[in-house]
Protein backbone atom coordinates (compact mmCIF):
# COMPACT_ATOMS: atom_id res chain seq x y z
CA UNK A 1 0.00 0.00 0.00
CA UNK A 2 1.43 3.39 -0.96
CA UNK A 3 1.54 6.20 1.53
CA UNK A 4 -0.47 9.38 1.04
CA UNK A 5 2.69 11.23 -0.02
CA UNK A 6 3.33 8.64 -2.76
CA UNK A 7 -0.21 8.62 -4.08
CA UNK A 8 -1.40 11.13 -6.63
CA UNK A 9 -4.08 13.28 -4.99
CA UNK A 10 -6.86 15.35 -6.57
CA UNK A 11 -10.34 16.64 -5.88
CA UNK A 12 -12.03 14.35 -8.43
CA UNK A 13 -10.85 11.18 -10.11
CA UNK A 14 -12.59 10.28 -13.37
CA UNK A 15 -12.21 6.68 -14.50
CA UNK A 16 -12.81 6.31 -18.22
CA UNK A 17 -12.63 8.93 -20.95
CA UNK A 18 -15.48 8.16 -23.27
CA UNK A 19 -18.05 10.91 -23.86
CA UNK A 20 -19.38 10.70 -20.28
CA UNK A 21 -16.04 10.85 -18.51
CA UNK A 22 -14.51 13.44 -20.83
CA UNK A 23 -17.55 15.69 -20.40
CA UNK A 24 -17.53 15.42 -16.60
CA UNK A 25 -13.78 16.10 -16.51
CA UNK A 26 -14.14 19.12 -18.77
CA UNK A 27 -16.98 20.68 -16.77
CA UNK A 28 -15.16 20.21 -13.47
CA UNK A 29 -11.76 21.37 -14.72
CA UNK A 30 -13.07 24.55 -16.27
CA UNK A 31 -14.73 25.33 -12.93
CA UNK A 32 -11.35 25.16 -11.20
CA UNK A 33 -11.59 21.69 -9.66
CA UNK A 34 -8.44 19.55 -9.73
CA UNK A 35 -9.23 16.50 -11.87
CA UNK A 36 -7.23 13.40 -12.74
CA UNK A 37 -8.63 11.13 -15.43
CA UNK A 38 -7.56 7.54 -16.05
CA UNK A 39 -8.11 5.88 -19.43
CA UNK A 40 -7.26 2.26 -20.22
CA UNK A 41 -6.47 3.09 -23.87
CA UNK A 42 -4.76 5.99 -25.63
CA UNK A 43 -6.80 8.51 -27.59
CA UNK A 44 -7.60 8.59 -30.41
CA UNK A 45 -8.66 4.95 -30.24
CA UNK A 46 -11.10 2.83 -32.24
CA UNK A 47 -14.42 2.11 -30.53
CA UNK A 48 -17.04 -0.38 -31.70
CA UNK A 49 -20.15 1.79 -31.87
CA UNK A 50 -22.77 2.87 -34.36
CA UNK A 51 -21.73 6.46 -33.71
CA UNK A 52 -25.20 7.96 -33.92
CA UNK A 53 -25.92 11.25 -32.13
CA UNK A 54 -29.52 12.41 -31.96
CA UNK A 55 -29.80 16.01 -33.16
CA UNK A 56 -30.80 17.21 -29.68
CA UNK A 57 -27.07 16.96 -28.90
CA UNK A 58 -26.96 20.51 -30.28
CA UNK A 59 -28.76 21.61 -27.11
CA UNK A 60 -26.04 20.37 -24.74
CA UNK A 61 -22.80 20.61 -26.75
CA UNK A 62 -21.14 23.57 -28.40
CA UNK A 63 -21.04 23.56 -32.18
CA UNK A 64 -17.38 22.56 -32.43
CA UNK A 65 -18.34 18.86 -32.45
CA UNK A 66 -19.70 19.42 -35.97
CA UNK A 67 -16.08 19.41 -37.15
CA UNK A 68 -16.04 15.61 -36.69
CA UNK A 69 -19.54 14.86 -38.02
CA UNK A 70 -19.29 12.51 -41.00
CA UNK A 71 -22.93 12.48 -42.12
CA UNK A 72 -25.98 14.53 -41.19
CA UNK A 73 -29.11 12.39 -41.21
CA UNK A 74 -32.51 13.68 -42.36
CA UNK A 75 -34.44 10.43 -42.74
CA UNK A 76 -34.78 6.71 -42.16
CA UNK A 77 -35.34 3.79 -44.48
CA UNK A 78 -37.40 1.32 -42.45
CA UNK A 79 -37.33 -2.32 -43.54
CA UNK A 80 -38.62 -5.63 -42.28
CA UNK A 81 -36.15 -8.49 -42.77
CA UNK A 82 -34.55 -6.56 -45.60
CA UNK A 83 -37.83 -6.12 -47.49
CA UNK A 84 -40.71 -3.66 -47.79
CA UNK A 85 -38.56 -0.51 -47.60
CA UNK A 86 -40.32 2.59 -46.34
CA UNK A 87 -38.45 5.88 -46.57
CA UNK A 88 -39.56 8.71 -44.31
CA UNK A 89 -37.49 11.88 -44.66
CA UNK A 90 -37.72 15.00 -42.55
CA UNK A 91 -37.13 18.66 -43.27
CA UNK A 92 -34.23 18.99 -40.83
CA UNK A 93 -31.42 17.00 -39.19
CA UNK A 94 -32.57 14.21 -36.89
CA UNK A 95 -29.13 12.72 -36.19
CA UNK A 96 -25.40 13.07 -36.80
CA UNK A 97 -23.00 10.23 -37.60
CA UNK A 98 -19.51 10.24 -36.08
CA UNK A 99 -16.56 7.91 -35.78
CA UNK A 100 -15.93 7.43 -32.09
CA UNK A 101 -12.15 7.78 -32.33
CA UNK A 102 -12.43 11.34 -33.66
CA UNK A 103 -15.48 12.35 -31.59
CA UNK A 104 -14.14 11.05 -28.27
CA UNK A 105 -10.69 12.52 -28.96
CA UNK A 106 -12.27 15.93 -29.46
CA UNK A 107 -13.97 15.72 -26.05
CA UNK A 108 -10.78 14.46 -24.40
CA UNK A 109 -8.79 17.35 -25.85
CA UNK A 110 -11.37 19.79 -24.45
CA UNK A 111 -10.93 18.27 -21.00
CA UNK A 112 -7.15 18.39 -21.28
CA UNK A 113 -7.20 22.01 -22.44
CA UNK A 114 -9.46 22.88 -19.50
CA UNK A 115 -6.86 21.53 -17.07
CA UNK A 116 -7.61 17.83 -16.58
CA UNK A 117 -4.52 15.71 -15.89
CA UNK A 118 -4.88 12.60 -18.06
CA UNK A 119 -3.11 9.27 -17.69
CA UNK A 120 -3.66 6.99 -20.66
CA UNK A 121 -2.99 3.27 -21.04
CA UNK A 122 -3.75 2.91 -17.35
CA UNK A 123 -6.49 0.56 -16.17
CA UNK A 124 -8.00 0.63 -12.71
CA UNK A 125 -7.47 -2.64 -10.87
CA UNK A 126 -9.28 -1.87 -7.64
CA UNK A 127 -11.17 0.86 -5.80
CA UNK A 128 -11.64 1.33 -2.08
CA UNK A 129 -13.79 3.70 -0.06
CA UNK A 130 -11.87 5.82 2.46
CA UNK A 131 -13.11 7.94 5.34
CA UNK A 132 -12.70 11.14 3.33
CA UNK A 133 -12.85 9.91 -0.24
CA UNK A 134 -11.89 7.08 -2.57
CA UNK A 135 -8.66 5.35 -3.53
CA UNK A 136 -8.03 3.72 -6.89
CA UNK A 137 -5.09 1.49 -7.76
CA UNK A 138 -3.59 0.80 -11.18
CA UNK A 139 -0.53 -1.18 -12.30
CA UNK A 140 1.39 2.11 -12.20
CA UNK A 141 0.33 3.59 -8.90
CA UNK A 142 -2.29 4.83 -6.51
CA UNK A 143 -4.75 7.72 -6.78
CA UNK A 144 -6.77 9.35 -4.02
CA UNK A 145 -9.65 11.77 -4.51
CA UNK A 146 -12.53 13.27 -2.61
CA UNK A 147 -14.88 11.96 -5.29
CA UNK A 148 -14.57 9.28 -7.97
CA UNK A 149 -16.69 9.26 -11.11
CA UNK A 150 -17.08 5.87 -12.75
CA UNK A 151 -17.29 6.39 -16.50
CA UNK A 152 -15.62 3.13 -17.45
CA UNK A 153 -18.31 1.55 -19.57
CA UNK A 154 -20.71 -1.37 -19.42
CA UNK A 155 -18.26 -3.56 -17.49
CA UNK A 156 -17.29 -0.78 -15.09
CA UNK A 157 -14.62 -1.70 -12.54
CA UNK A 158 -15.77 1.19 -10.36
CA UNK A 159 -19.28 -0.27 -10.29
CA UNK A 160 -17.96 -3.76 -9.53
CA UNK A 161 -15.82 -2.60 -6.60
CA UNK A 162 -17.88 0.17 -5.03
CA UNK A 163 -21.49 -0.68 -5.99
CA UNK A 164 -21.67 -4.27 -4.78
CA UNK A 165 -24.92 -6.06 -5.46
CA UNK A 166 -25.82 -3.82 -8.38
CA UNK A 167 -27.69 -5.94 -10.91
CA UNK A 168 -28.07 -4.72 -14.45
CA UNK A 169 -28.57 -6.33 -17.84
CA UNK A 170 -26.27 -6.19 -20.82
CA UNK A 171 -27.64 -6.96 -24.25
CA UNK A 172 -25.40 -8.27 -27.05
CA UNK A 173 -24.67 -6.31 -30.19
CA UNK A 174 -22.52 -6.97 -33.24
CA UNK A 175 -21.13 -4.45 -35.67
CA UNK A 176 -18.93 -4.40 -38.75
CA UNK A 177 -17.63 -1.53 -40.81
CA UNK A 178 -17.07 -1.73 -44.52
CA UNK A 179 -15.29 0.88 -46.56
CA UNK A 180 -17.27 1.79 -49.62
CA UNK A 181 -17.67 4.47 -52.24
CA UNK A 182 -21.40 3.72 -52.37
CA UNK A 183 -22.43 5.71 -49.33
CA UNK A 184 -24.21 8.27 -51.46
CA UNK A 185 -26.34 5.60 -53.15
CA UNK A 186 -27.09 3.36 -50.16
CA UNK A 187 -28.92 3.80 -47.93
CA UNK A 188 -29.40 7.10 -49.73
CA UNK A 189 -28.41 10.68 -49.25
CA UNK A 190 -28.59 11.60 -45.55
CA UNK A 191 -30.43 8.42 -44.49
CA UNK A 192 -29.94 5.48 -42.16
CA UNK A 193 -31.49 2.00 -42.33
CA UNK A 194 -33.47 0.51 -39.43
CA UNK A 195 -34.74 -3.08 -39.71
CA UNK A 196 -37.03 -4.13 -36.85
CA UNK A 197 -37.54 -7.65 -38.20
CA UNK A 198 -33.89 -8.68 -38.22
CA UNK A 199 -33.98 -10.12 -34.70
CA UNK A 200 -36.55 -11.34 -32.20
CA UNK A 201 -36.25 -8.32 -29.91
CA UNK A 202 -34.16 -5.50 -31.27
CA UNK A 203 -33.15 -4.19 -34.66
CA UNK A 204 -30.42 -4.06 -37.28
CA UNK A 205 -28.97 -0.87 -38.66
CA UNK A 206 -26.90 0.65 -41.42
CA UNK A 207 -25.29 3.97 -40.49
CA UNK A 208 -23.42 5.78 -43.28
CA UNK A 209 -20.18 7.59 -42.51
CA UNK A 210 -17.90 9.57 -44.80
CA UNK A 211 -16.22 6.59 -46.48
CA UNK A 212 -17.79 3.55 -44.83
CA UNK A 213 -20.96 1.93 -43.61
CA UNK A 214 -21.42 0.87 -39.99
CA UNK A 215 -23.60 -2.25 -40.09
CA UNK A 216 -24.87 -3.75 -36.87
CA UNK A 217 -27.50 -5.68 -34.98
CA UNK A 218 -28.61 -5.75 -31.36
CA UNK A 219 -30.82 -8.26 -29.58
CA UNK A 220 -32.37 -6.77 -26.47
CA UNK A 221 -33.50 -10.17 -25.14
CA UNK A 222 -29.86 -11.06 -24.71
CA UNK A 223 -29.32 -14.15 -26.84
CA UNK A 224 -25.69 -13.81 -27.99
CA UNK A 225 -25.43 -17.40 -29.25
CA UNK A 226 -27.62 -16.73 -32.29
CA UNK A 227 -26.62 -13.15 -33.04
CA UNK A 228 -23.96 -14.01 -35.62
CA UNK A 229 -26.53 -15.99 -37.58
CA UNK A 230 -29.03 -13.14 -37.37
CA UNK A 231 -26.37 -10.66 -38.50
CA UNK A 232 -25.53 -12.86 -41.50
CA UNK A 233 -29.22 -13.25 -42.33
CA UNK A 234 -29.73 -9.48 -42.22
CA UNK A 235 -26.90 -8.94 -44.69
CA UNK A 236 -28.10 -11.67 -47.05
CA UNK A 237 -31.69 -10.41 -47.04
CA UNK A 238 -30.63 -6.84 -47.80
CA UNK A 239 -29.83 -6.84 -51.51
CA UNK A 240 -27.59 -3.77 -51.31
CA UNK A 241 -25.49 -5.25 -48.50
CA UNK A 242 -25.32 -8.74 -49.98
CA UNK A 243 -23.00 -7.54 -52.74
CA UNK A 244 -20.48 -6.02 -50.31
CA UNK A 245 -17.44 -7.72 -48.80
CA UNK A 246 -18.28 -7.17 -45.13
CA UNK A 247 -15.58 -7.97 -42.51
CA UNK A 248 -16.43 -10.17 -39.51
CA UNK A 249 -18.49 -8.31 -36.94
CA UNK A 250 -17.16 -7.33 -33.52
CA UNK A 251 -19.25 -7.82 -30.41
CA UNK A 252 -19.94 -5.32 -27.66
CA UNK A 253 -22.45 -5.11 -24.80
CA UNK A 254 -25.33 -2.67 -24.82
CA UNK A 255 -25.91 -1.61 -21.17
CA UNK A 256 -29.59 -0.86 -21.67
CA UNK A 257 -31.71 0.80 -19.05
CA UNK A 258 -33.68 -1.88 -17.27
CA UNK A 259 -37.30 -1.86 -16.16
CA UNK A 260 -37.81 0.77 -13.42
CA UNK A 261 -38.65 -1.84 -10.77
CA UNK A 262 -35.13 -3.25 -11.08
CA UNK A 263 -33.56 0.17 -10.55
CA UNK A 264 -35.84 1.56 -7.86
CA UNK A 265 -33.41 0.64 -5.08
CA UNK A 266 -30.17 0.96 -7.06
CA UNK A 267 -28.68 4.41 -6.69
CA UNK A 268 -26.06 5.81 -9.04
CA UNK A 269 -24.31 7.27 -5.99
CA UNK A 270 -22.55 5.27 -3.29
CA UNK A 271 -20.68 7.33 -0.72
CA UNK A 272 -18.18 9.43 -2.68
CA UNK A 273 -18.64 7.50 -5.95
CA UNK A 274 -20.91 8.23 -8.91
CA UNK A 275 -21.68 6.23 -12.05
CA UNK A 276 -22.33 7.95 -15.37
CA UNK A 277 -22.91 6.99 -19.01
CA UNK A 278 -22.66 3.30 -19.88
CA UNK A 279 -21.35 2.51 -16.39
CA UNK A 280 -24.71 3.76 -15.10
CA UNK A 281 -26.59 1.86 -17.83
CA UNK A 282 -28.04 5.08 -19.19
CA UNK A 283 -28.79 3.69 -22.64
CA UNK A 284 -32.15 4.14 -24.35
CA UNK A 285 -34.04 0.81 -24.24
CA UNK A 286 -35.82 1.47 -27.55
CA UNK A 287 -32.99 1.99 -30.05
CA UNK A 288 -29.92 1.79 -27.83
CA UNK A 289 -28.85 5.44 -28.03
CA UNK A 290 -26.19 6.07 -25.41
CA UNK A 291 -23.93 8.98 -26.40
CA UNK A 292 -26.47 11.73 -25.71
CA UNK A 293 -27.22 10.34 -22.25
CA UNK A 294 -23.52 9.79 -21.55
CA UNK A 295 -22.79 13.45 -22.16
CA UNK A 296 -25.86 14.64 -20.30
CA UNK A 297 -25.11 12.45 -17.27
CA UNK A 298 -21.53 13.73 -17.27
CA UNK A 299 -22.85 17.28 -17.07
CA UNK A 300 -25.33 16.37 -14.33
CA UNK A 301 -22.67 14.58 -12.28
CA UNK A 302 -20.30 17.54 -12.59
CA UNK A 303 -23.05 19.86 -11.37
CA UNK A 304 -23.62 17.71 -8.29
CA UNK A 305 -19.90 17.52 -7.52
CA UNK A 306 -19.51 21.28 -7.89
CA UNK A 307 -22.47 21.62 -5.56
CA UNK A 308 -20.86 19.78 -2.66
CA UNK A 309 -17.65 21.77 -3.06
CA UNK A 310 -19.49 25.09 -2.87
CA UNK A 311 -22.35 24.34 -0.46
CA UNK A 312 -22.16 22.01 2.53
CA UNK A 313 -25.90 21.51 2.35
CA UNK A 314 -25.63 19.92 -1.11
CA UNK A 315 -25.16 16.18 -1.63
CA UNK A 316 -23.88 13.91 -4.37
CA UNK A 317 -27.32 12.34 -4.17
CA UNK A 318 -28.48 15.42 -6.08
CA UNK A 319 -27.05 13.66 -9.14
CA UNK A 320 -29.11 10.54 -8.56
CA UNK A 321 -32.21 12.67 -8.03
CA UNK A 322 -31.54 14.59 -11.25
CA UNK A 323 -31.26 11.37 -13.28
CA UNK A 324 -34.49 10.06 -11.78
CA UNK A 325 -36.19 13.34 -12.56
CA UNK A 326 -34.92 13.93 -16.12
CA UNK A 327 -33.76 10.65 -17.67
CA UNK A 328 -35.55 7.74 -16.03
CA UNK A 329 -39.08 8.98 -16.87
CA UNK A 330 -37.99 9.15 -20.52
CA UNK A 331 -36.61 5.63 -20.41
CA UNK A 332 -39.78 4.39 -18.74
CA UNK A 333 -41.82 5.52 -21.77
CA UNK A 334 -39.16 4.20 -24.17
CA UNK A 335 -39.53 0.82 -22.46
CA UNK A 336 -43.26 0.86 -23.25
CA UNK A 337 -42.57 1.69 -26.88
CA UNK A 338 -39.92 -1.02 -27.13
CA UNK A 339 -42.42 -3.55 -25.81
CA UNK A 340 -44.89 -2.56 -28.55
CA UNK A 341 -42.44 -2.52 -31.45
CA UNK A 342 -40.47 -5.63 -30.58
CA UNK A 343 -43.57 -7.67 -29.72
CA UNK A 344 -45.34 -6.72 -32.96
CA UNK A 345 -42.50 -5.75 -35.36
CA UNK A 346 -44.23 -6.72 -38.62
CA UNK A 347 -47.48 -4.96 -37.65
CA UNK A 348 -45.65 -1.83 -36.53
CA UNK A 349 -43.68 -1.75 -39.77
CA UNK A 350 -46.89 -2.06 -41.80
CA UNK A 351 -48.59 0.68 -39.78
CA UNK A 352 -45.64 3.05 -40.23
CA UNK A 353 -46.65 3.93 -43.79
CA UNK A 354 -50.15 4.80 -42.60
CA UNK A 355 -49.01 6.86 -39.63
CA UNK A 356 -46.06 8.80 -40.96
CA UNK A 357 -47.13 11.78 -38.88
CA UNK A 358 -46.34 9.66 -35.80
CA UNK A 359 -42.88 8.93 -37.19
CA UNK A 360 -42.27 12.64 -37.77
CA UNK A 361 -43.42 13.31 -34.22
CA UNK A 362 -40.87 10.75 -33.02
CA UNK A 363 -38.20 12.53 -35.07
CA UNK A 364 -39.00 15.56 -32.92
CA UNK A 365 -37.79 13.55 -29.91
CA UNK A 366 -34.44 13.19 -31.69
CA UNK A 367 -34.44 16.92 -32.36
CA UNK A 368 -35.24 17.79 -28.75
CA UNK A 369 -38.56 19.41 -29.64
CA UNK A 370 -40.48 16.63 -27.88
CA UNK A 371 -39.70 14.34 -24.97
CA UNK A 372 -40.65 10.68 -24.92
CA UNK A 373 -43.42 11.62 -22.53
CA UNK A 374 -44.93 14.35 -24.71
CA UNK A 375 -44.49 12.17 -27.81
CA UNK A 376 -46.39 9.31 -26.19
CA UNK A 377 -49.25 11.56 -25.15
CA UNK A 378 -49.56 13.16 -28.59
CA UNK A 379 -49.11 9.90 -30.52
CA UNK A 380 -52.13 8.40 -28.79
CA UNK A 381 -54.19 11.24 -30.25
CA UNK A 382 -52.92 10.66 -33.79
CA UNK A 383 -53.66 7.00 -34.26
CA UNK A 384 -56.80 4.98 -34.90
CA UNK A 385 -58.29 2.13 -32.89
CA UNK A 386 -55.94 -0.56 -34.24
CA UNK A 387 -52.84 1.17 -32.98
CA UNK A 388 -54.54 2.38 -29.81
CA UNK A 389 -54.98 -1.27 -28.91
CA UNK A 390 -51.21 -1.69 -29.04
CA UNK A 391 -50.75 1.39 -26.87
CA UNK A 392 -53.21 0.00 -24.33
CA UNK A 393 -51.13 -3.19 -24.20
CA UNK A 394 -48.08 -1.06 -23.38
CA UNK A 395 -49.96 0.73 -20.60
CA UNK A 396 -50.88 -2.64 -19.05
CA UNK A 397 -47.24 -3.73 -19.39
CA UNK A 398 -46.05 -0.65 -17.47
Amino acid sequence: MQTLSEAKVCDVLVVGLGPAGATAAYELSRAGISVIALEKDAHPRYKVCGGGLSARIDQILTSEFHSVVEQTIHGVQFTYQGKEPLIIDDDGPIAYMVMRDRFDHLLVQKARDAGTTIYENESVLDCETLVDGVEARTPRGCYRAKVVIGADGANSRVAQRLFTGRRVRRSPALESEVRTDRVSSYPGERRIVVDVGATNCGYAWVFPKKDRLSIGIGDFHGRPSSLKQLFHRFIVHDQALATLDIPPACGHPLPLYDHPDALSTQSLVCGRALLIGDAAHLVDPLFGEGIYYAIRSGQMAADAVLGIFSDQNRSLLDYDAAVRREIYPEFHVATRLAHIIYTFPWLCHRLSSRYQDVIHLYYDVFKGRETYQTFYAKAKGLVTASTKDLLRRAVRFS
